[in-house]
């Protein structure tokens, strides 16, 4: 059984625990999560996995069970302990009773502050890089007995790391303006130059600030957060959809966009990447 995000919403609503951080974490983080499947292994005793689309960011995922699977893009890894997963490839968890994950989504990690690490020299696996937290803070967050109880100790930690750094944030408030800016009014194809110059800085500075921070050039990240607002849009809205609404120029140019994003070798079930692309004809 497979499970893919956006298509099978229930699903991630309904079997995982998932909140924001609060307003001083924004900037780094998306939301904490962590899987509740207790009453799915009576239905699937042997397990099921969960697809997700490319994503920007990170997550840091802390096993509170049994070893797991991941796949990013074609390549399996069997994981023991913790992961840092860059978001960019389309992933895929296989999972077994036993198993117990929780997460932090990343839009940037702290950690930058604290270690001097530029994230784009990590790409296309799933890495134990279990020092990029602090060991006494994991230890904390694994024998805490509620999600609630883990965030609120991850929240804690952060927040200190944030105010020890304060003056070291330049290239996290940058980067994280130019993505809220182009998300909130749907400015995918903003020029960068001109966010450069807006800050006072060179384009081939804001450049490398993205891929410090995010792993990846910064038209990149803009495309990625636009077929996903666009993709969630055409799911749970299709009657009010149009795609000039997301700067597309016209339907061959979202069609094109649309099919990279859903073709991916993760994804082996295609019937409802078909019935997306059917609506979206229906539509149109």
């Amino acid at each position: 059984m497979q499970h893919i995000e956006f298509l099978d919403n229930d699903h991630f609503e309904d079997n995982y625990h998932r909140v924001p951080p609060p307003a001083a974490l924004t900037h780094f983080i998306d939301f904490f999560w962590e899987t509740k499947f207790d009453t799915l292994w009576k239905q699937h005793p042997k397990g099921f996995s969960d697809a997700q689309f490319p994503n920007i960011g990170y997550t840091y995922i802390i096993n509170l069970g049994t070893p797991f699977i991941m796949q990013v893009d074609d390549k399996k890894f069997s994981m023991k302990t913790d992961g840092f997963l860059p978001r960019y490839n389309a992933i895929e968890c296989f999972h077994k009773p036993g198993n117990h994950l929780f997460g932090i989504k990343f839009r940037v990690s702290p950690v930058i502050l604290e270690k001097k690490i530029n994230f784009s020299e990590y790409k296309g696996y799933i890495f134990p890089l279990s020092y990029l937290l602090n060991p006494l803070v994991i230890e904390q967050v694994k024998k805490a007995r509620l999600f609630e109880e883990r965030v609120s100790i991850l929240i804690n930690y952060f927040v200190r790391l944030l105010n020890k750094y304060e003056g070291s944030l330049q290239a996290v408030h940058i980067v994280s303006k130019t993505l809220d800016y182009a998300y909130q009014h749907n400015k995918f194809s903003i020029s960068l130059e001109k966010e450069a110059a807006k800050h006072k800085i060179s384009s081939r500075t804001l450049q490398r600030y993205f891929e410090t921070c995010t792993g990846i050039g910064g038209k990149q990240a803009l495309q990625i957060m636009r077929i996903r607002k666009a993709v969630a849009h055409i799911v749970n809205s299709p009657g009010d959809f149009n795609y000039s609404l997301y700067g597309y120029y016209d339907h061959s140019h979202f069609y094109k966009h649309l099919k990279q994003f859903l073709q991916k070798n993760t994804l082996k079930n295609i019937q409802p990447h078909i019935a997306i692309l059917e609506s979206l004809h229906t539509k149109l």
